[in-house]
Order: C-alpha cells, then structure tokens, then sequence
C-alpha cells in the first residue's frame, strides 16, 4: 500500500518572528484545505529565547541578559515554558485533529508525533525512549511546574536519555489543527540558558541549574562523535518518515506564500503587544 504523502519544509535560518509565523500560517493553510499535513525543520538566526504562550515575561524573563547576549525574542502560539533556540534542530508537524492516525487528547497526539522524533534519535545512535510519570508525584509535578526553563522536567511523553531530557515540545489546536513544534537540542549554553531567567536569589539560581544537568541533556553530549546540524536533518527526515509511516515530498514557498508570512511576522510576531502582553 502507498504510504500517505505529507509536506516536508526546510527553511533553514529564519528571524524569531518568520518562524512563528509560518508555523501558523501554515496551521492556517492546512485547516483551509490548502496543503496536506506538513513538517518543517528551521533554525533561528540570531539565537532566540521564545516564551509560552501564557508566560509573564515582566516576572520570570530577564530581558537585559537577552539584550546582552544579542538574542532575538519571540512568544509562541504555543504553551510550555522559555526555551533558549541556538545549537539545535527546530521541528514542527502541522497535521488535522481529524487525522485517522491522530488520537483525540493532547498527551496520546504527543506520543505519536513523537515517534517520529525518538526513531531521528535511533538513527543517531541513542536509545531514546518516552517519559511516562509514573507516580502520583510526577503527576503532580507536571502540572505544577516549578521552573520557568522548559528543559527543566521531562513532561508526558517527552524524549529521554540514560533518563535525562533530549527533546521538548509543545502543543496547540486552532481550528481543528494540531500544530507541534520543539526543539532537537545538539549542544546546549547552560550558563546562558539560566542567565535568560529571573529568580528570588542566587542560591535558587544555583540549586535549579544543579538539579538541571541530571534532568536535561543535549545530544552531542551523549556522542563520541558530534552530529553536525547537517547529519540531524537527515537523521530526523528518515526518523519522521519511519516514526509517522509517511513520505516526506520537499516543497518550497511561492512568493505569495512567502510574501503572507513576512507580513503576519511583521504585524504580529514582531510586535510588543504580542510578545510583552499578560
């Protein structure tokens, strides 16, 4: 039987603002009926912190350090906490909530998506597997997040190593659409990932970022060899293709396409309205 062929976009180094809003245009496209479910892999130039959808940036971010290390900023359409996007593989998979493969609640959708992600991890080597908390505490935990970094704790279904956290993502549904996005992380910054955050005091600071090197890892950490950005699109690609049993055809943006997202980025995305509300 022919497998179902989806959309496969990469659109290489984009501003903050670009990647949020073709991941929603496309969110977008695809409830109107215009494209077929669709995967895009990105990165971000300059390296950028985005926040949550429902973050208070005034109370957990620390916009002089973002400014001091050049960083772009950006609120996503998504919830989940700040992720610092630098030396990693950006995905999102924009697929309908009516999908036959697609399982109604958010956590099992995670899951299957995901698959895609754990099998780009075998192709690289690593024995990833999913999190699934298993005592009423880490239940608790996960709704409870403590932490303004999202690559604090592993939530449902997330992608570990040797028990530590390789992938996060999030997830929204606008218009009977799923869209997922998250991060592949390859290498990893710490001390500047924790600049980017607020805390009560130093010795909070300390305490958060000595738990997170047991809770969070990047992938070249866990390689004799590092896997150059190159190597994870391939890995990821295949890994996608296998995960979800799809095929993945290139497609590249007409300029009308691109011409609806650069304005979307402009008058929302790039806005203070946006990104400093709440």
């Amino acid at each position: 039987m022919a497998k179902e062929v989806w959309r496969f976009i990469d659109s290489g180094q984009c501003s903050p603002a670009y990647n949020m809003a073709l991941d929603e245009a496309l969110l977008e496209w695809h409830s109107e009926g215009k494209i077929p479910p669709t995967i895009r892999f990105y990165g971000w130039d300059p390296p950028t912190l985005s926040v949550g959808y429902f973050q208070k940036v005034e109370k957990e971010i620390n916009m002089e350090a973002v400014k001091k290390y050049g960083l772009g900023f950006v609120r996503r359409p998504t919830g989940g906490r700040g992720v610092l996007h630098d030396m990693e593989l950006t995905y999102s998979v924009i697929v309908s909530e009516e999908h036959p493969e697609m399982p109604k609640t958010v956590t099992e959708a995670y899951r299957v998506i995901s698959e895609g992600i754990l099998e780009g991890f075998k192709n690289l080597g690593l024995d990833a597997y999913f999190a699934i908390p298993r005592t009423e505490e880490e239940k608790q935990g996960l709704k409870n997040p403590r932490s303004a970094v999202c690559f604090d704790a592993p939530s449902w279904y997330e992608l570990v190593v040797e028990g530590r956290k390789v992938a996060g993502s999030a997830q929204t549904r606008q218009k009977g659409v799923i869209l997922q996005h998250g991060s592949i992380l390859l290498d990893l910054n710490e001390d500047m990932l924790f600049d980017l955050f607020k805390y009560s005091n130093e010795r909070v600071r300390e305490r958060m970022q000595k738990a997170f090197k047991n809770k969070a890892v990047a992938a070249n950490e866990l390689r004799d060899k590092p896997v150059t950005i190159d190597e994870a699109r391939v890995a990821f690609k295949e890994g996608f293709e296998k995960g979800l049993d799809i095929e993945l055809q290139q497609y590249f943006l007409t300029e009308e396409e691109t011409e609806y997202v650069e304005k979307l980025a402009r008058e929302k995305y790039e806005s203070d309205d946006w990104n400093f509300k709440r």
